[in-house]
This record gives structure tokens, C-alpha cells and sequence, in this order.
């Protein structure tokens, strides 16, 4: 099974700049898609970013312009460069991976412990 850890998060101010990292264990890059949720109390995660193992991105309409997610193959690792930081962004990040192939069990979901974001000033 594929465990995630998260790291990088932390206190901002407001405009600010973070980035958070995924570690998971053995390889991902051919066949998980991986992705960044993020969660609030009284809310239901949301889907934050994405990147398939072909390297297509998706971002949520609310982060477009301002985060960047990103694979480092040899590492083994997901990134969320946040720039542009607002108070809303305060949320637990989560990271998540996903099955995209028989071999793995296709539609099967890993996910991280998540890392605090909180922007204040």
C-alpha cells in the first residue's frame, strides 16, 4: 500500500508564500494520479489541484493563478507551491494519490495525515 507524508505547513501572513511536499512510498509517477484536498471544520473536502502521471494538471477555479502543483519523479514527491496566500486558504491540506491502472486497483485512494495552513496576519 502507498503511504503519504505531508510537510510545509505552517503560519503565513496574508499574500504570503508556502509550499508543501508529499513523500510516498515506493514508486507513483506511472501509475497514480496525485492530488492536494484541503479541509475546514463544518466543510467537506475539496479538491484543491491535480497531477496525472502524464503530467496534466487541474486546479480548482479558487487557487487558478496563485498555487502550482508540481512531481518530482526521482523523489518520489508532490508539491503545492502556494503564492498569494489568503485567509481563506486556511484549511488542513491533504495529500491524496490514486490508482489509475488494473495493476494497482484502479479508482483505489491513498491519503496523507495533512499539514496545518493557517494565513493570518
Amino acid at each position: 500500500q502507498v503511504q503519504l507524508v505531508e510537510s510545509g505547513g505552517g503560519l503565513v501572513q496574508p499574500g504570503g508564500s508556502l509550499r508543501l511536499s508529499c513523500a510516498a512510498s515506493g514508486s507513483i509517477s506511472n501509475r497514480y494520479a496525485m492530488g492536494w484536498y484541503r479541509q475546514t471544520p463544518g466543510k467537506q473536502r475539496e479538491l484543491v489541484a491535480t497531477i496525472a502521471s502524464s503530467g496534466s494538471t487541474n486546479y480548482a477555479d479558487f487557487v487558478k493563478g496563485r498555487f502550482t502543483i508540481s512531481r518530482d519523479n526521482a523523489k518520489n514527491t508532490v508539491y503545492l507551491q502556494m503564492n498569494s496566500l489568503k485567509p481563506e486558504d486556511t484549511a488542513v491540506y491533504y495529500c491524496n494519490a490514486q490508482c489509475q491502472f488494473i495493476t494497482c486497483i484502479l479508482g483505489r485512494n491513498y491519503w496523507g495525515q495533512g499539514t496545518q495552513v493557517t494565513v493570518s496576519s
